[in-house]
């Protein structure tokens, strides 16, 4: 009984217990850097090197959480039904959107890639890192990739683009929700999404159906350019 809950109970304690102290230090200093997620690995992080805890006995006691993000990512469709109409009659701009903006970073990626010389699994590994971790991380394991790097790719993608987006939202003054929502889902992600959440729930909702496209078009992509890597 013990083992059973040091490899299950703990795990998912701890990394509830770190996400709800990175909202409350968020919601308290109000600063775009004390991102939830952030704080939260930080915090496991720590937790582990000091404990000597092993990442193999923490993965596996999140299995059943790591399990819901299909589910999770599914119920994103509840904001897309709700404003329906709107993405509707903007739906040609927003796959245009999507598509120039998710082939633009595999370019990008793949070029930097060849500029410094990766290996290809590396190359391939890093490939899917805008796109939700459901369908980047089975991505990467079809393709020979390191499912880990691909997971650490996504996750750091997706919090500096919570982070930053806003920021370059006024820098460039993209200033209409449906776009933002278009950058925040193709570049950003579920954890892009949540934050265009914030802003209006018409951005959330376009965000929500940017992440879904980005992600079925880079799996019918991906592929093709393996075949140059």
């Amino acid at each position: 009984m013990t083992d059973l809950l040091a490899i299950s109970v703990l795990p998912v304690s701890l990394t509830l217990i770190t996400f709800l102290a990175g909202q409350k230090l968020q919601k308290k200093f109000r600063s775009p850097l004390l991102n939830p997620i952030l704080i939260s690995v930080i915090l496991v992080l720590i937790f582990l090197s000091f404990t000597g805890l092993p990442v193999a006995d923490y993965k596996a006691g999140m299995g059943t959480l790591s399990w819901l993000l299909t589910p999770a990512t599914i119920c994103l469709a509840v904001p897309m039904y709700e404003q329906f109409q709107i993405l509707k009659k903007n739906l040609p701009m927003i796959l245009a959107g999507v598509a120039a903006g998710a082939v633009s970073c595999l370019i990008m990626v793949a070029g930097f890639g060849i500029l410094v010389n990766f290996e290809s699994i590396l190359t391939i590994s890093l490939m899917p890192k805008s796109i939700t971790t459901a369908i980047g991380v089975a991505l990467s394991e079809m393709m020979g990739g390191m499912p880990g790097v691909t997971t650490a790719a996504i996750v750091f993608t997706g919090i500096f683009a919570s982070i930053m987006g806003p920021a370059f939202c006024r820098l460039f003054r993209l200033t209409d929700e449906v776009a933002r929502g278009v950058a925040f889902g193709t570049a950003g992600h579920v954890i892009g999404t949540s934050k265009a959440n914030e802003l209006s729930p018409l951005t959330g909702a376009v965000s929500s159906l940017s992440l879904v496209v980005a992600g079925l078009l880079t799996a019918v992509v991906l592929p093709l350019f393996s075949n140059f890597i």
